[in-house]
């Protein structure tokens, strides 16, 4: 019997609700250990997804409304898992909702989702088959900013971090700049003037500059060298793991990629969960 998406979507993810703000989703994101939140109106309607993707790439954006993806792709509960799959393909996303047919939400897949049917159908093919995404070096002494520019810049989620003779010594993911950030919340008052072409009796018994007040939130990282906040000691597979192996690691610590080196251990990639699905179109 063909798998549907009813059968590993995680049922009844968290939701943001709208109005909100980037310190609300942040809040959520690290209640429920997750990297990514669906986001509905007042009637519980499904209208977009913001992620830490979406986060990192509009850092002074402030209001959700402005952070979210409308044009998220979504899946219904009968689709088959290999649909999922090819969203993850094309979409290059590593969320997808689940709607019934009156919108609402009722799960949420991942790439997580699907690692557990690579343990359990036993792929035995080579990592190597299915690396995909350039292994960028990260040194250690680098400071913490510049790490989040560089998660921008190239949209990957996690880094190898070496030291001085390019040795592995630790793992840096969004989510660990996430965890180490905090929120400047920055009160601002800004004056609107009455302009020339206006006619001034309409603001009779008013001033003819109004201040108005808002708040601005702003991402603010410590300003430390990325090895105080890389994962050390990272665990590692080699090319010919196979990929079922590389999954239940992955699975039993939560990562969503691992360092991959050669038989004279030297590190060669990353692979990233996303890639590892591939293996699955072939079964």
């Amino acid at each position: 019997m063909t798998e549907k998406i009813a059968d590993i979507m995680t049922k009844n993810p968290a939701l943001l609700k709208l109005p909100a703000l980037k310190s609300d989703a942040l809040k959520l994101m690290k209640k429920h250990n997750v990297t990514g939140i669906p986001v509905v109106n007042e009637k519980s309607e499904f209208v977009g997804i913001v992620t830490r993707r979406d986060i990192f790439e509009k850092p002074n954006e402030d209001q959700i409304a402005m952070l979210l993806r409308s044009d998220a792709p979504f899946l219904h509960e009968d689709d088959d898992i290999k649909k999922g799959i090819e969203l993850f393909r094309t979409t290059h996303r590593r969320h997808i909702v689940v709607l019934n047919k009156d919108k609402k939400v009722i799960g949420i897949v991942t790439p997580y989702d699907y690692l557990k049917i690579l343990v359990r159908k036993k792929i035995n093919k080579p990592v190597e088959n299915y690396i995909k995404s350039p292994c960028i070096l990260i040194y250690s002494k680098t400071p913490v900013k510049i790490v989040f520019k560089l998660i921008t810049l190239t949209k990957l989620n996690a880094f190898p971090i070496v030291d001085d003779d390019a040795t592995l010594v630790g793992v840096v993911t969004d989510k660990d700049l996430i965890d180490n950030a905090r929120i400047e919340i920055k009160e601002s008052e800004s004056t609107i003037g009455l302009g020339e072409d206006e006619d001034s009796w309409t603001w009779e018994g008013m001033r003819n500059i109004l201040n108005i007040e808002y708040k601005e939130e702003k991402i603010e990282f410590p300003k430390v060298p990325v090895e105080k906040i890389m994962a050390k000691n990272p665990v590692d597979i080699i090319l010919k793991t196979p990929v079922y192996k590389a999954a239940k690691i992955m699975v039993d610590k939560n990562f969503s990629q691992l360092p991959v080196k050669n038989s004279n251990n030297d590190l060669v990639a990353m692979i990233y969960d996303i890639d590892m699905l591939d293996s699955l179109m072939e079964v």
